[in-house]
């Protein structure tokens, strides 16, 4: 007779802990995991998947606007925000039933009930209040959108994930915050024709990024006529008999249908009973792990957002690979965080791998820097006056790549295989000698060829 229930409980159905889970049955182990929700988790129920088919909508007004150049009459469009929404619930629910099936497929137990701690080796499911044994817990609960309880009228706020379930396209919405979320949602409904207004309480958009495409950035979305407030924060929200109100810091009032705070995520921490088991935390909430995504409790692990180190799906997915691997599969591995690509499905889009040149300096390297500014062949026809920016941070010392960064169409595209060069430790040298595919964008990084000097 086993001492356990089961070998593995999985807290949490997102990607990560849906990944863990099907490895780990796929060794053999006896495995269970607990979503009080929706499987697939913030990525697939409400955030990435749903955030890009919003992004493919808002950019067809581009498409019908650019046809003319081409010699298309598109005569008159309509948008329905309602039969998106219903588009997007049909396939996000098909892509459950697809986590549902795979999860089945591998042997997991699924329970759909919240889950928290009640010891080293037990979890509660609060639904049934039944406690459940296993040998090893995985806490996989990602994180949730953060809003300053602060501001006076917080309780008018929406979030993205309201966002994705509001019943009617607003005709003004102002959004605080200026990362990921906050700019993609700008572009989203700027796209949709609203009347969009970013708050954002630093110099510019995007911390973090690389300079050149933050600048970019922030000059192609005045062109769309997406108006930016920096250095400025929300304080005060009141509803008014049109709409709402919102004071912020800096004395100015902006008036929307709908606020959005998009200011940033936090750990999904509360109600896990991480306390009662001494399971150590951060300030965030974040759950501290080892390398090995070990707590401090030797049989609870930890992957994913609810960690707060590189929060980002694939992350996420690749951590609960190299934990059941590790601990159920006999072939322990790490999760390498260098040169993580990333992408900001901005319009124009965004997408970086490896250094910036901020903080390639910063690390003590001295630099040769290559940039590439022009106007993508689509846009001499269409008379769209937008470009696309193209960077490579270079060692001066050993010529490695350290960075490719890009804002331009199908950015996310073509640096997805510019990480792959990285990772493989590629020069300069390497990209000269690759031939160009032309005419393409990409081209581009294999034909820079002048070293950029400040001006």
């Amino acid at each position: 007779m086993t001492k356990y229930d089961f070998d593995l409980f999985v807290i949490g159905g997102g990607s990560g802990g849906v990944r863990a889970a099907r490895i780990a049955a796929g060794y053999g182990a006896r495995v269970a995991l607990a979503e009080e929700y929706r499987l697939g988790g913030t990525c697939v129920i409400r955030g990435c998947v749903p955030k890009k088919l919003l992004v493919y909508a808002s950019r067809f007004a581009d498409e019908f606007e650019d046809a003319a150049g081409f010699g298309w009459s598109v005569g008159e469009t309509r948008f329905d925000w309602g039969q998106l929404i219903e588009a997007k619930d049909r396939e996000i629910a098909r892509l459950e039933s697809v986590y549902r099936a795979n999860l089945e497929k591998s042997g997991v137990t699924i329970f759909e009930h919240r889950a928290e701690l009640a010891g080293p080796n037990a979890v509660r499911l609060t639904g049934e209040d039944r406690v459940i044994t296993a040998k090893y817990i995985l806490i996989a609960t990602g994180a949730a959108p953060t809003i300053d309880t602060r501001v006076v009228g917080c309780e008018h706020v929406i979030t993205s994930n309201d966002a994705f379930h509001l019943k009617e396209l607003p005709r003004r919405i102002a959004i605080a915050g200026g990362g990921y979320i906050a700019v993609e949602f700008a572009g989203i409904f700027a796209g949709l024709g609203v009347e969009t207004t970013l708050v954002y309480r630093g110099e510019k958009l995007l911390r973090g990024f690389d300079e050149d495409l933050r600048d970019g950035l922030m000059e192609a979305y005045a062109k769309r006529g997406i108006r930016v407030l920096t250095n400025a924060t929300f304080w005060r929200i009141e509803r008014t008999t049109s709409g709402l109100v919102g004071a912020l810091s800096d004395g100015t009032a902006i008036e929307a249908d709908q606020i959005m705070f998009a200011i940033g995520r936090s750990p999904n921490t509360a109600a896990l009973g991480l306390h009662k088991v001494g399971v150590a935390c951060g300030d965030r909430g974040e759950i501290k792990i080892d390398a090995d995504n070990r707590t401090n409790i030797p049989s609870i692990y930890a992957i994913g957002d609810v960690t707060d180190r590189v929060n980002l799906t694939p992350v996420a997915i690749r951590e609960g690979h190299a934990f059941a691997d590790t601990v159920f599969g006999g072939k322990p591995w790490r999760v390498n965080y260098s040169n993580v690509p990333t992408a900001v499905f901005s319009t124009p889009e965004i997408a970086t791998v490896g250094l910036s040149e901020l903080d390639a300096k910063a690390a003590g390297y001295e630099l040769d820097i290559y940039k590439s500014r022009f106007r993508p062949m689509k846009n001499t026809l269409s008379g769209r006056d937008e470009r696309t920016i193209m960077k490579l941070v270079v060692d001066r010392k050993t010529q490695r790549i350290l960075g490719v960064h890009m804002l331009g169409p199908d950015a996310a595209e073509i640096i997805q295989m510019a990480a792959i060069a990285l990772q493989m430790g590629a020069t300069k040298a390497d990209f000269d000698a690759t031939v160009a595919l032309h005419p393409s964008a990409a081209e581009e990084l294999v034909t820079m060829r002048e070293k950029w000097t400040p001006q």
